[in-house]
């Protein structure tokens, strides 16, 4: 049977195929198949408008299973090529951002060499080619060899020239897609040595991007557990401005992953000295009066781990503990767990917590526990 499919009947696909009913309906009139055949066609417009098709259609979970049966992903990537045109770039790096959600989906991308010209995308004039593009990555990241591929390819500084986009989705893409990188120490080093630590502290100093301060320090934690990328923002002063930004945040989410962010690194014994020298522990007694139990119950975990150091466990005597006491009447359990943890750690091994400077904590906490166990 021949293909005939006139370009009126593209036009009338494209506004037809928007809406999810009408997916299911092509599906089951059996026009998936058929169009797929259209993407390696002769005529560019052809070409194009099949590709535009499938860029809508990829949303359906249906029709992304029937694509991967069907075998399209190298044709799909190929219209990825430089000599394409812009428009053949957003949909067919569209369609495989929305294949990319599933695993089997990943693989064959991977497999069909489509991450290079994702990388390559991400330099698009076209801010939709962009978004598709990082999206697509950004998916694929969860698989680790691709974040190795990445790494190969030199991902990381187009993924951090994205940071600098006009639009707000493309910024938090990145970001997310760099959270995920930079699990990698390589990756870690890469985003140091081209200057991406600056970027995100930009970020966050920019109270206009609040809602990429989330994702920003997320990347900023994993940062924080290299000593050398530490030192570098104790360096430039970045350390100050993440910690007086963490403690004067109303945003509990941000309070409670600066928290996190600072216990991941203070794992290290030279991370905790660098972070004392900071006066760390002030921003984490600050953090422990949040009204947010998540938020207390990280700056507990921060100074359990901070308390390994000798210099704050002294800060701690008289700054923290009356407060980690007081987290003791806490309704919330995991609160006085995070808060007993906390004080059982400023206690071990350091005498002068424990006994004539610490009566007065210790009747505190008598009392405590005994209106506990009248309760």
């Amino acid at each position: 049977m021949r293909l005939m499919i006139s370009m009126h009947a593209f036009f009338f696909f494209l506004p037809v195929i928007s809406g999810e009913e009408n997916k299911a309906t092509l599906l089951e009139l059996g026009a998936v198949e058929p169009l797929t055949k259209l993407l390696t066609h002769e005529d560019k417009i052809v070409r194009r408008n099949a590709t535009m098709i499938f860029g809508i259609l990829a949303s359906n979970n249906d029709v992304k299973k029937l694509l991967r049966e069907l075998d399209v992903m190298n044709s799909v990537i190929a219209q990825l090529a430089p000599e394409e045109e812009v428009v053949i770039h957003e949909f067919a790096s569209l369609c495989l951002a929305n294949m990319s959600a599933e695993y089997t989906s990943k693989v064959q991308i991977l497999e069909h060499g489509g991450l290079e010209p994702l990388v390559r995308l991400l330099a698009s004039p076209d801010p939709d080619v962009k978004k598709n593009s990082v999206e697509c990555i950004y998916n694929l990241t969860q698989d680790f060899q691709c974040r190795a591929a990445l790494q190969e390819l030199n991902a990381i500084p187009p993924i951090l020239d994205l940071l600098k986009s006009e639009y707000p989705v493309i910024q938090l893409l990145a970001l997310k897609t760099l959270g995920i990188i930079t699990n990698d120490k390589e990756a870690r080093t890469t985003l140091r040595d081209n200057q991406g630590v600056d970027h995100l502290i930009k970020i966050l100093e920019t109270k206009e991007l609040n809602d990429l301060h989330i994702e920003a320090l997320s990347v900023i934690a994993n940062c924080l557990e290299d000593m050398d990328t530490l030192v570098l923002i104790q360096q430039t002063g970045g350390l100050k401005k993440l910690l007086s930004f963490a403690e004067n945040s109303t945003i509990p989410d941000i309070q409670k992953n600066a928290a996190k962010a600072i216990t991941k690194a203070a794992y290290d014994p030279e991370n905790r000295k660098l972070f004392h020298e900071q006066e760390v522990e002030k921003c984490l007694v600050a953090l422990l009066g949040s009204e947010n139990d998540g938020t207390k119950i990280a700056a507990s975990q921060a100074i359990s781990a901070m308390c390994e150091n000798t210099g704050s466990k002294e800060f701690f005597n008289n700054q923290g503990i009356p407060q980690l006491i007081l987290l003791l009447k806490s309704d919330s359990e995991e609160v006085r767990e995070a808060a007993s943890l906390a004080l059982a750690n400023l206690t071990t091994c350091h005498p002068a917590n424990a006994k004539n400077p610490y009566e007065s904590h210790s009747h505190q906490m008598a009392l405590i526990f005994k209106d506990a166990t009248k309760s």
